[in-house]
């Protein structure tokens, strides 16, 4: 069956993205925040910083430390998983980092400490790219100087057929599985992982592909901060 006629199990075509929600200024007792369904994942994530970094120790006298906390809420996948932190939020936290560094002036904040913390409230798939692409708006709510927003999504293989941002099924059961992390405007990656058996042909499509949902997302992005930021001209206007 060709690509064009091939439907995936949510009905999707192969390289088309799940149904994706982002807004911005979602908390009011963070510094910066945003929210983002990307599916049937929904993810909340919020800002601290920068600030005094401690324990002070730890801190870097040349620049800020960023600091990634990724956890799913027990509630957030069935069946129901424990609270605790596990193995796999740890690498996921330590993944956000990474992908986010490049995209933060970091040099103009040393000594302090700039805290993600992101919370998965239904998980579906791809909460890590989901999680780091809230996450970079949320640290431009934040008001944190950044070179570009970062986005991310994953390209992958299923029953032979290379697809765009996959589902928890399709994580599941896929051949292979390739979160990428972007600055479209700079067109750098800033992340870029497999999981699985590629050929490098199959590699090679799956980033371009990823990258190409990328860009689509980075629009996303662009829209939810416009809009808060609208809304607060208006509110201002209101008050005069």
């Amino acid at each position: 069956m060709s690509e064009e006629k091939w439907r995936r199990v949510d009905g999707r075509a192969w390289n088309e993205l799940r149904p994706i929600k982002i807004e911005s200024g979602v908390l009011p007792n963070a510094d910066g925040s945003a929210y983002i369904e990307m599916g049937r994942n929904k993810i909340i994530v919020a800002v601290y910083g920068p600030r005094e970094m401690h324990p002070k120790h730890l801190a870097k006298p040349d620049m800020a430390v960023l600091r990634c906390r990724y956890h799913m809420s027990p509630f957030s996948t069935h069946p129901r998983r424990s609270p605790g932190p596990s193995r796999r939020d740890t690498e996921i936290g330590m993944v956000m980092r990474y992908a986010l560094e490049p995209a933060i002036f970091l040099e103009r904040f040393p000594r302090a400490s700039i805290d993600v913390y992101a919370e998965v409230l239904q998980a579906d798939g791809g909460t890590r790219c989901a999680s780091i692409t809230a996450a970079a708006v949320a640290l431009v709510d934040a008001g944190i100087p950044m070179r570009d927003l970062v986005a991310a999504c994953a390209a992958g293989k299923i029953e032979g057929h290379i697809i765009l941002d996959l589902n928890d099924h399709e994580d599941k059961y896929g051949e292979a599985d390739v979160p990428v992390a972007y600055m479209p405007r700079l067109n750098k990656v800033t992340l870029l992982q497999m999981d699985g058996v590629l050929s490098p042909d199959e590699l090679r499509r799956c980033i371009e592909l990823a990258i190409e949902g990328c860009q689509h997302i980075y629009e996303l992005q662009r829209e939810a901060l416009k809009r808060k930021y609208e809304e607060v001209v208006e509110e201002v206007k209101e008050g005069e």
